[in-house]
């Protein structure tokens, strides 16, 4: 569960103006004054350009910019004390700081804090409620005889095997889809070489890419016999996904567009 750390109970109005979890705010009707991606998302993320309005940089979640989010006057910040414990205190004379214990499987408990500091708990409730009953209905759709899911994700330095105690691994979870027992753990993910790809298994992979796929192994994966005789990859059931949405949306809406992709592969 996420925690609470802030000096004083926080109540936005919908004219306020947080620098913000990306995901979270947008799909409140909010428009976040600053924004901090990752290193290896785009500035704004593409599914959220039309209703996010005009934020400013403030550096990405590893390396604040505290001049940049002060010169932005924000009423509240929220973010998560893994990525930037170490700010807090810093943050909070800025504006009221609101911070979740991580990003990641527990975003449905994050999304809840944020929408409690932003007076949004009600709307907040209901989206997720809407999303649940998508996640049901598509495991429905899909029928009793569930195919095997496998994520992969190619990175600079390592390629993972996402487990359950991810983003992904909740909406997979959600559904119903069956995992192969390498990811049924209580992890992020599990890591392997390329040369090892064939431990990525089952009736479908889904592929993402972290930052530029030049700069990660995907092609000596790939070129590795033991992936092409894959029984996913030869029936074509191996496809490549968002980044952005798979593995760093981290918010309801992203999760309901891979809820979209998986109906478009997984219901016939």
């Amino acid at each position: 569960m996420c925690c609470r750390r802030w000096p004083r109970l926080w109540l936005g109005s919908p004219n306020q103006k947080p620098v913000a979890e990306f995901d979270n705010v947008v799909s409140m009707g909010l428009k976040p004054v600053g924004y901090a991606p990752s290193e290896g998302a785009a500035a704004i993320p593409s599914y959220l350009e039309k209703d996010a309005g005009e934020p400013k940089s403030v550096g990405t979640i590893n390396s604040l910019n505290l001049e940049a989010i002060a010169g932005l006057q924000p009423d509240l910040i929220l973010g998560s004390q893994l990525r930037a414990a170490d700010k807090y205190d810093e943050l909070s004379k800025i504006a009221p700081t609101v911070f979740s214990i991580r990003p990641g499987f527990t975003w449905k408990e994050n999304y809840l804090l944020n929408a409690q500091a932003l007076d949004r708990g009600k709307q907040a409730e209901a989206n997720l409620a809407a999303y649940r009953a998508k996640a049901l209905e598509l495991g429905k759709d899909i029928g009793p005889d569930k195919p095997t899911v496998s994520m992969v994700r190619y990175m600079p330095d390592r390629l993972r095997l996402y487990a359950k105690a991810s983003f992904i691994g909740t909406i997979l979870e959600d559904v119903g889809l069956p995992r192969p027992k390498n990811q049924q753990i209580n992890d992020l993910a599990t890591e392997i070489s390329p040369e090892k790809i064939d431990e990525a298994d089952a009736d479908w992979i889904f592929t993402g890419v972290y930052g530029d796929a030049k700069a990660t192994q995907r092609d000596t994966a790939r070129s590795n016999p033991l992936w092409k005789n894959l029984k996913a990859v030869k029936e074509g059931r191996s496809k490549d996904v968002s980044d952005e949405t798979w593995y760093l949306g981290l918010g309801v809406t992203s999760a309901e567009l891979v809820l979209d992709d998986l109906r478009a592969d997984l219901v016939k």
